[in-house]
């Protein structure tokens, strides 16, 4: 449950931050109220996930955060511009702080042989320091909110179909930039994890495998073909290519939280 608690965050998040650089005067702000309505769920998770384990993390931060949402669509439908982007900027840093505080509890969840996957020969990994944790949930986060916002974005279109396609261009530079960050934090984990001679057998490399070639290789073509359906432009077409790469960010996270708990790494 503690790898489920840290992906909920690290969406909120990608997803609140992501949501919060869209340009407001150019997109109804119909988009954020709405959505906000899917940050707010994430935190409901968060903290019904608390009720079940208590160590997992603070209750204040999932309510904090769903209270700030609920409050944030009453303020996108009085069309508060500023006030709203603060209060996503606030879920976000509260998100963030939730992701890093369960690393140390997801660590634990799996040395203590959690989901049947952790083996003695992780403990001669290198515990990551607390730079490289806070980087690993920010560009994760990022990642995944990101490709959500867009293609939550290129839906909006269907509701607001005059509205400038810039937008959704500057969400699919975001996930290239994302993919960028994120690619340097998991690269340099993986060369730590392969440094320490942590015993990484033949199906670990399949899944390292995985996790880049759909989580970092998979994510940046997906968003230049997004980006290129945009030339036509065709923001239906580029939304269904956005679909697949929250498919592939998903995948590619979550394997990465697995292996990454694993080995005491990032990855």
């Amino acid at each position: 449950m503690a790898l489920l608690l840290q992906f909920v965050f690290r969406l909120a998040f990608g997803l609140s931050l992501a949501m919060s650089v869209v340009p407001s005067r150019r997109v109804s702000s119909g988009y954020y109220r709405v959505h906000l309505y899917v940050v707010f769920g994430l935190h409901v998770l968060a903290a019904t996930l608390h009720f079940l384990d208590s160590s997992l993390t603070p209750l204040w931060v999932p309510l904090t955060s769903a209270a700030l949402a609920f409050v944030g669509t009453v303020v996108w439908f009085a069309r508060w511009h500023r006030l709203g982007v603060f209060l996503l900027w606030a879920i976000a840093g509260i998100s963030l702080w939730g992701a890093w505080e369960g690393i140390a509890t997801s660590k634990i969840e799996m040395s203590t042989g959690a989901a049947g996957i952790a083996t003695t020969e992780a403990s001669n990994s290198k515990t990551p320091t607390a730079w490289i944790a806070w980087a690993d949930c920010a560009t994760g986060g990022l990642v995944l909110g990101t490709t959500v916002a867009a293609m939550l974005l290129g839906h909006w279109y269907l509701n607001s179909p005059g509205m400038q396609i810039s937008p959704l261009r500057r969400l699919c530079l975001l996930i290239g930039l994302a993919v960028l960050l994120r690619a340097a934090i998991s690269g340099y984990g993986t060369w730590e994890v392969w440094q320490s001679k942590a015993g990484l057998a033949q199906v670990d490399w399949l899944f390292i495998a995985l996790r880049w070639l759909s989580g970092i290789a998979g994510v940046a073509v997906v968003a230049w073909m997004s980006w290129k359906t945009l030339d036509i432009p065709n923001t239906q077409s580029a939304t269904g290519i956005l679909y697949v790469a929250v498919i592939l960010a998903f995948i590619g996270e979550l394997t990465a939280q697995l292996m990454g708990s694993r080995f005491d790494a990032v990855l």
